[in-house]
């Protein structure tokens, strides 16, 4: 076996693909150029590592569980009201989930709240950052399948521990008995100071209690939790998604007037 084929398999042994791939033109170069051994060693290793960061960073976004990706550089911040762009720039360079910081995002269905989590969860996994998207309802339905199948422990410590950063979306959508509230509240108490979490509503914080069965103790408990290190971003005016059917006079109802956004641009 020549040394070129000795040098194959132990590439696929070792699981190196890019110093499979490049080892000749590297070596030809290294040759032409007089590198040192520490030269070429170096070369073919940065390609193995920025290969092995490409594959993690693909990985991390199909675990994370992404219906779409969005990115910070599509939205739009002149559209919505509440969003201070400054915050969001300081809040895309992931120190809140170094300090296990939460955020809340509040608004109306449409204004961008799910926009922005997954915007952040995916800039957390370009960084390779473990990071996990979920809506509440979903949520609730695996907690209770893992309790009847007794595999809740386990639930907790890999699907609600294991990410750095946890979005929950759509709270308030629809009402949970007193058993989803407790799961819900095992999920905020469990990641408390040990993970930073996202969640999306479209209800603001006094009606809460509605959500989790009318439990007042249990909505406090959740809410002290939830706001304590917490970022609060409130989004108002018009769906995002009904503007242009809005400005075509094809959407006429007041349960999409929400509060706007002057302009001193004018109408685009």
């Amino acid at each position: 076996m020549e040394l070129s084929e000795n040098i194959e398999v132990l590439c696929k042994e070792l699981q190196l693909p890019m110093l499979n791939e490049h080892h000749h033109s590297l070596s030809n170069r290294a040759a032409k150029e007089s590198w040192k051994y520490s030269e070429y060693l170096y070369e073919i290793l940065k390609l193995e590592a920025a290969n092995r960061a490409i594959r993690s960073r693909n990985t991390l976004t199909k675990m994370a569980g992404f219906p779409t990706i969005k990115t910070l550089e599509q939205f739009d911040f002149d559209f919505t009201v509440g969003v201070n762009r400054r915050q969001i720039e300081e809040l895309s360079t992931l120190e809140f989930i170094k300090r296990k910081e939460n955020i809340i995002l509040l608004g109306q269905s449409g204004v961008g709240k799910t926009h922005l989590g997954i915007a952040l969860a995916y800039q957390a996994v370009q960084n390779r950052i473990k990071a996990r998207f979920i809506t509440i309802s979903d949520l609730i339905l695996q907690m209770s399948n893992a309790k009847k199948e007794k595999r809740y422990d386990s639930f907790i410590k890999q699907s609600i521990l294991a990410p750095s950063l946890l979005v929950i979306d759509e709270i308030g959508y629809f009402p949970m008995n007193k058993e989803d509230a407790h799961h819900f509240f095992q999920v905020i108490s469990k990641r408390y100071e040990r993970g930073a979490t996202i969640v999306t509503s479209n209800l603001v914080f006094s009606q809460w209690s509605g959500i989790f069965a009318n439990d007042k103790v249990v909505t406090t408990a959740i809410l002290d939790r939830l706001l304590h290190h917490s970022h609060v971003i409130n989004i108002l005016g018009d769906s995002y998604r009904l503007k242009e059917k809005k400005e075509e006079g094809l959407v006429d109802s007041d349960l999409y007037k929400f509060q706007t956004k002057k302009s001193t641009k004018g109408v685009k």
